[in-house]
Formats: structure tokens, C-alpha cells, sequence
């Protein structure tokens, strides 16, 4: 049996901390399978990860990133405090890379699957010879090419680099042609999809993330601010945590909207489940994402959803008019109006679910799983 093992830097809340015990789950049927972890953040891990699954946790627990801490000690002005966490804060990237590059010496794994640039980096560096090395990048660029270019360098001695789509597989394909690294687009995947739909019969809309900058929560609320005043019946379900929580409790007081707008913090996944089929719209405001696996989820049950077009993403998941709809250009007034069309049409409602539920079945774990032992056995589907 081929062994594989992961690298990731913690297993606590995130898309690619999700993506990864789902993926994690999928090899397990066929593998042995081990996640090399920096962090231990939480006793277990956040998400639910099959019993096959072996966790190598390589820092103290003690050694954990202390980004708060610093900032906070920075805006206090208080020199000690700057210099005992700016110190604590070398020792824990220290302990990092010396760890992780220890594990990659010693792995005798057959495929390493690297989920950082700087694991790119260790990884061709530092893994023995004989190991196919695979990169997974699952953030957009978004025209940071500082960003890019660290990708690009950090892929060049690794025989793959998976992408979450194609029109960064097609972008990253360009930069590293003439290089070893091979680029393939892998989309990610649904853990399962759900017995029954939604009824799409309860005024409800849910939108489910971290609440941080570039995912929009603000945008979300003052689309629905517009909203509400005309459909009042009609709450909102924001699933997550995140930085920005306090900022979206202020706009909710400030905005007189206790009563429409729910903050549920993290929930676990058959909570949130229970959230979708009682939903009958998903709503997406992010400003960029690479992916987004949240959508497929809220289709799996049956949901239309409507997502800003800035997400590019969402542009290969959502087919306007067929299951669901793309704004343009972060056009509140735009939002407003077609998620009002919706609400005013149920037969529409229902028709976008159904194709929305359809439209997902390719990424089943059962289908995306069989693009990841193609590569692992080195399988000629790509070349």
C-alpha cells in the first residue's frame, strides 16, 4: 500500500483545512495516509477526519503563532512586551521550518502533497529523491503578483501543482512551463451529497465563511439593509467567525436589524446542514475566492445561489439563469434586485435549485477522487 503523507500547517478553521481532511478522507480508502501538522490548535481537529487518518503533530504545543499577541503589544506601545513577542515569534517560525524540513528528510512516504509555498519550497528542496512532490494551491492571486511570483518559485523542483481551478491552472501552466512542475486542475470536493433538498418554501437566506475582509460580510449586510425593507419576513443566517465579527454586530445595532439578521459563530457541519434545508437562497459577497466550496455545498441541497462576479471562483461554479446568478461589477442595487426576483418566484426558485443540484454531482468525492490516484499512480490521464 502507497503511503501519503500531507503537509499542513494547522488543522483548526479553514477552507484549506477543510479541503485537506476531506482529501485526507477520500486517500484513506486506498492509502495510507499521514498529515505532518505545525500546529496544534485544538485538541482535535475541527473537522471530522476518518479514524485511518494518522496526525504527526511536528511543534510543541506550546509553540503556536502569536500574531495577536504581537499587534497587540505594538499598539500598546510597550517595548517589552514588543520585544518578548517579536522574539517568541522567531522561535515559533524557527521551530517551524526545522521541524517540518526534519519530517521531510526522514519521510519514507511515496507522494508528498504540500498545501503552503513555503511547503513547496521545503518539499523540493529537502524530500529524498523517488518521492512524487505535489504542490496545492487553493488562494486566487487576484492580481498580486507578489503572490504569483512566490508560487511560481516555490513550485519549480515539484513534479505537480494541483489548482482548485482552470483559469488558474491555465495561468500557472504559463508561468512554469519549461519547468518539471506540471500544473492540473483538481477542483475540490463535496464530503457527500445530502438525501433530501431544501423546500426552498422558508423566507430565509444563508451565506456561510469566515467573517474577514475579503469574503464581503459587510457588502452582504448592506445589500440586505436594501433587502429588508421591502421583504421584512425574510431573515438572513451568517454562518462563521472570524475578525470582522464585531464590525457586523456594530452595522446590525447601528442598522436596527437584531431581529432579521442572525450571527451563528462556527458551526459544525450537520448544524449547518440543518441551516440549508431550512434556506431557500445562498448569497456569496466575497471579494475574491478561488474556489469556493461553500456554493457546491449550498447546491448539494438544492439552493440557487447568487454570488458577485468578483469571486472568480464563483464564475466556474454558478451558470447565470441556470443555477443561480452572477452579479456584476459589486452592484448592490443589482443584488437587491434579483435576489427580490427570487424571493417573488417560487417555481424559478425551485427550477435553479434542481440544476444547481445537479450541476454538482462532478464534484463528488467519488469523482474528484479519481483525479487524485491518477496522479498518485502516475496514471497517463494527463499526459
Amino acid at each position: 500500500m502507497k503511503k501519503v503523507s500531507i503537509l499542513a500547517l494547522h488543522l483548526g478553521f479553514g477552507g484549506i483545512e477543510k479541503s485537506i481532511v476531506s482529501l485526507a478522507n477520500v486517500l484513506c480508502k486506498r492509502y495510507q495516509v499521514e498529515i505532518a501538522v505545525c500546529y496544534r490548535l485544538f485538541p482535535e481537529p475541527v473537522f471530522e477526519l476518518d479514524d485511518k487518518v494518522k496526525i504527526v503533530y511536528l511543534n510543541q504545543d506550546d509553540l503556536l503563532p502569536n500574531r495577536e499577541a504581537f499587534h497587540d503589544a505594538v499598539s500598546s506601545h510597550n517595548i517589552f512586551k514588543i520585544f518578548h513577542e517579536g522574539m517568541f515569534s522567531m522561535k515559533v517560525l524557527h521551530y517551524r521550518k526545522k521541524n517540518m524540513v526534519n519530517y521531510l528528510r526522514k519521510c519514507d512516504s511515496d507522494v508528498i502533497i504540500s498545501t503552503r509555498d513555503i511547503f513547496n519550497e521545503w518539499t523540493g528542496i529537502y524530500a529524498k529523491e523517488g518521492i512524487i512532490k505535489i504542490g496545492w494551491e487553493h488562494n486566487h492571486f487576484h492580481d498580486d503578483l507578489k503572490y504569483a511570483n512566490k508560487v511560481v518559485d516555490s513550485c519549480k523542483n515539484l513534479d505537480y501543482l494541483v489548482l482548485v481551478s482552470s483559469n488558474l491552472q491555465d495561468y500557472y501552466s504559463r508561468r512554469l512551463e519549461g519547468t518539471k512542475c506540471m500544473c492540473i486542475y483538481i477542483p475540490n470536493c463535496l464530503d457527500k451529497i445530502p438525501k433530501h433538498k431544501s423546500p426552498l418554501k422558508e423566507k430565509r437566506l444563508i451565506s456561510v465563511g469566515r467573517l474577514s475582509p475579503e469574503k464581503g460580510y459587510l457588502d452582504l449586510l448592506r445589500v440586505y439593509h436594501i433587502l429588508y425593507k421591502k421583504y421584512p419576513d425574510w431573515k438572513l443566517d451568517i454562518v462563521g467567525d472570524g475578525v470582522e465579527k464585531k464590525l457586523l454586530e456594530e452595522y446590525i445595532h447601528i442598522h436596527h436589524m437584531e431581529e432579521y439578521v442572525t450571527l451563528h459563530g462556527f458551526l459544525k457541519k450537520d448544524k449547518i446542514d440543518q441551516l440549508m434545508q431550512k434556506s431557500s437562497i445562498y448569497l456569496m459577497t466575497s471579494h475574491t475566492e478561488s474556489f469556493g466550496i461553500v456554493l457546491i455545498e449550498a447546491m448539494s441541497h438544492g439552493l440557487p445561489c447568487i454570488a458577485m462576479d468578483s469571486a472568480e471562483g464563483a464564475r466556474e461554479i454558478i451558470s447565470s439563469g441556470n443555477n443561480g446568478y452572477l452579479i456584476k461589477h459589486r452592484n448592490y442595487d443589482a443584488m437587491v434586485k434579483k435576489i427580490g426576483d427570487l424571493i417573488e418566484d417560487r417555481e424559478e426558485r425551485l427550477q435553479l435549485g434542481e440544476n444547481a443540484r445537479e450541476s454538482v454531482m462532478k464534484y463528488t468525492s467519488d469523482v474528484v477522487g479519481e483525479n487524485w490516484f491518477a496522479i498518485i499512480e502516475e496514471s497517463d490521464v494527463y499526459e
